[in-house]
């Protein structure tokens, strides 16, 4: 059973930044990793994915504050984010995605954005 371990998350002002990062447990072949989030009362919503190519995909909401980046042979994958808002409170979520197309889910890390 693949495991992700994200860490990064935490309190923080806006204007600021938090940098997270997600480990995949065992040695797997990973076609994309990337990063979800669901605030209190909203549906979980795509944030940034990277392939195993380095293509990249963002959510408008996010594009020129966040940057994904991922170590392949580390099987990590990394969340810079900058000049966060309060909007962007929210449980975030670490994904990965193997050649089957199977999802694996972590546990969740919680960005708090304060005004």
């Amino acid at each position: 059973q693949v495991q992700l371990v994200e860490s990064g998350g935490g309190l923080v002002q806006a204007g600021g930044s938090l940098r997270l990062s997600c480990a995949a447990s065992l040695s797997i072949s990973i076609k994309t990793m990337g990063w979800y989030r669901q605030a209190p009362g909203k549906q979980r919503e795509l944030v940034a994915t990277v392939t195993s190519g380095s293509n990249t995909n963002y959510a408008d909401s996010v594009k020129g504050r966040f940057t994904i980046s991922r170590d392949n042979a580390k099987n990590t994958v990394y969340l810079q984010m900058n000049s966060l808002k309060p909007e962007d409170t929210a449980v975030y979520y670490c994904n990965a995605q193997n050649w089957d197309l199977v999802n694996y889910w972590g546990k969740g890390t919680l960005v708090t954005v304060s005004s």
